[in-house]
Parts: structure tokens; C-alpha cells; sequence
């Protein structure tokens, strides 16, 4: 069965809650993705019972849909 390279796997369109956590120059890092928002928010908990000096969000972080490559088309120019 041919299998479509550009689209997203079904998985990876599952886990769009992610915890983030904050770095300096306004940066982040994904540490955990989760298929609800409350999954994310009870890991989140966790986190800062074990990390309190870090700083974590929960973010919605969609995957980004692939597209197909545009064709070069190639044009004859008539002088």
C-alpha cells in the first residue's frame, strides 16, 4: 500500500497539549506532549513539585501541515 510522505501520522496529530518549559531570551523547550489538556495539566503539576525553581506552561501545539513541493513548470519564451 503506497504511503503518502507528506502528510502527518496519525499519531503525531494526537498529541497537540504539550508542557513547555521556559528559557531565558524567550525561548522554550517541548518536555512532554499529551493527547488532552488535562493530562498536560496534571503532569504540569507534577513538574513543579519536583522542579520548583523552573518555569512550565501548557501549550496547544498543533503539528504543522505539510505541503506538496510546488512543480517547476518550465514556460518556452518566443522571441
Amino acid at each position: 500500500m503506497p504511503q503518502n510522505t507528506h502528510s502527518i501520522a496519525y499519531r503525531d496529530r494526537l498529541n497537540c497539549w504539550a508542557i513547555a518549559r521556559l528559557l531565558p531570551n524567550m525561548q522554550r523547550i517541548i518536555v512532554a506532549r499529551f493527547r488532552s489538556r488535562s493530562d498536560a495539566e496534571g503532569h504540569l503539576q507534577r513538574l513543579r513539585q519536583l522542579i520548583p525553581h523552573a518555569s512550565f506552561i501548557v501549550v496547544f501545539d498543533p503539528p504543522l501541515k505539510l505541503e506538496m513541493p510546488a512543480t517547476e513548470e518550465k514556460v518556452a519564451i518566443r522571441g
